[in-house]
C-alpha cells in the first residue's frame, strides 16, 4: 500500500565547509543551547537579576550537561559501542547523536550548582529561570533526531508519518522492514515540549512559583510525554520486565519532581523576594558581628552608640565641677 502524505527525510544531514563537517544534529544542539541562555536570561533580569549571569553560569552548566548525556546514553545502551564487531572509541562521538536526556539534566544541574556558587546566586532561583528555555532547547534539539532519521517510532499509515530512508531501517525488526512511513516520535516530543514550555511559564505567573517549583513542574510534565512517546519507539533499549528503562526512570524522576513541587511549596508558597545577594549585604557579611551591627546604625547616631552611658556620666560630672581659681602668681 502507497501512502498519499508523509513527513520526508532529509536528503543529508551533513554537509561540508571545506574538510570541515558540518552537521544537522550538532546544529540543532547548539541552537537549542543559544535559545535555552537567551530566555533564561531575560528571565532572570525580570526577577531583578543582572544581565550576564545567566551566561557566567552556562559555561559550567552547558558542559557538564552534554558529558551527562553522554554517559546516560553510552551506560543505557552499551551494546552499541561495547558489543562484538563495535568500536568502542565511537561512544566519544557525541557528534554523531545519542544524548540521554536525564543525564544531561543531572550534570547540567551540578555545573549549574557550582556556577551559582561561584557567581553568587540563588540556585533554586536560577532552575526557574532556565525551566522554559531548557525545554524549549529540549523541543529543538530534537530535530536533529529526524536529520539523522534515528529514534521514530512504529509503522504508521497517518499522512504525517516519516519516510525513512533504507539505509536507516537496521534498527527495525525483520517484519517491519518493508513498511514505508513511522511514527515521528522526534516531532511529538518536539511539540509536547513547547506545551511544557507554555504551561510551566503561564502556571509561574498564575501562581507565582519559585523555589525550584517551576523547574520541578517542568520535570513533571515533560515526563507524562516522555512515557506515552517511550512507547511508540522501536529503537534498541534495555527493558525490564517489557518496560523501556525510560519509562521507569520517567516514574522515579516524576515523583520525586512532585514530592518536591508539593513539600516546598507548603514551605515556600510565594517567590523569592530577590536571585542574588544585595551588595550592602555581600560588605556586611564581611564585617566581625559586632561591627556590623554598628555600620547598620545611622552617621548620626554611630557616635553614641560607640560611646555608650559610661561617657554622657563623665560628660555630666564635668559640667557640675565648679571652676577653680587662677593658681598662678
Amino acid at each position: 500500500m502507497t501512502t498519499l502524505a508523509f513527513i520526508p527525510s532529509p536528503s543529508q544531514g551533513i554537509w561540508y565547509l571545506g574538510p570541515l563537517p558540518i552537521r544537522g544534529y550538532a546544529l540543532c544542539i547548539i541552537l537549542g543551547i543559544i535559545a535555552a541562555v537567551w530566555i533564561g536570561d531575560r528571565r532572570w533580569r525580570q526577577r531583578g537579576g543582572s544581565a550576564g549571569a545567566v551566561g557566567d553560569v552556562a559555561i559550567w552548566a552547558v558542559p557538564f550537561g552534554l558529558v551527562g548525556g553522554r554517559l546516560y546514553h553510552v551506560l543505557s545502551d552499551p551494546e552499541l559501542y561495547f558489543a562484538a564487531g563495535k568500536n568502542p572509541v565511537t561512544a566519544l562521538y557525541i557528534w554523531r547523536g545519542g544524548l540521554g536526556i536525564w543525564g544531561a539534566i543531572a550534570l547540567g544541574a551540578l555545573g549549574a550548582y557550582i556556577g551559582c556558587r561561584r557567581r553568587g546566586l540563588k540556585f533554586r532561583a536560577y532552575a526557574d529561570a532556565l525551566a522554559p528555555g531548557i525545554v524549549l532547547a529540549q523541543a529543538i534539539g530534537r530535530w536533529g533526531n529526524w536529520f539523522n532519521q534515528e529514534l521514530y517510532g512504529k509503522p504508521t499509515k497517518l499522512p504525517w508519518g516519516l519516510k525513512i530512508d533504507t539505509e536507516h531501517r537496521g534498527q527495525l525488526p525483520v517484519s517491519m522492514q518493508d513498511e514505508e512511513t513511522f511514527h515521528p516520535t522526534f516531532l511529538y516530543e518536539s511539540l509536547w515540549c513547547l506545551g511544557v514550555a507554555a504551561v510551566v511559564i503561564w502556571a509561574e505567573r498564575r501562581f507565582r512559583l519559585g523555589y525550584g517549583r517551576a523547574f520541578a513542574l517542568y520535570v513533571m510534565a515533560y515526563t507524562v510525554g516522555r512515557v506515552w512517546i517511550e512507547y511508540l519507539r522501536v529503537d534498541t533499549a534495555n527493558a525490564f520486565f517489557g518496560v523501556r528503562l525510560n519509562v521507569f526512570t520517567c516514574v522515579i524522576v516524576f515523583l520525586l519532581a512532585a514530592a518536591y513541587f508539593v513539600i516546598v511549596g507548603k514551605r515556600h508558597p510565594g517567590r523569592e523576594d530577590d536571585v542574588e545577594p544585595c551588595p550592602d549585604d555581600e560588605d556586611l557579611d564581611s564585617v566581625p558581628d559586632g561591627e556590623a551591627d554598628l555600620a547598620a546604625v545611622p552617621a548620626d547616631h554611630a557616635e553614641d552608640e560607640a560611646t555608650g552611658p559610661s561617657a554622657s556620666v563623665e560628660a555630666e560630672a564635668a559640667t557640675d565641677e565648679p571652676t577653680k581659681p587662677d593658681q598662678r602668681t
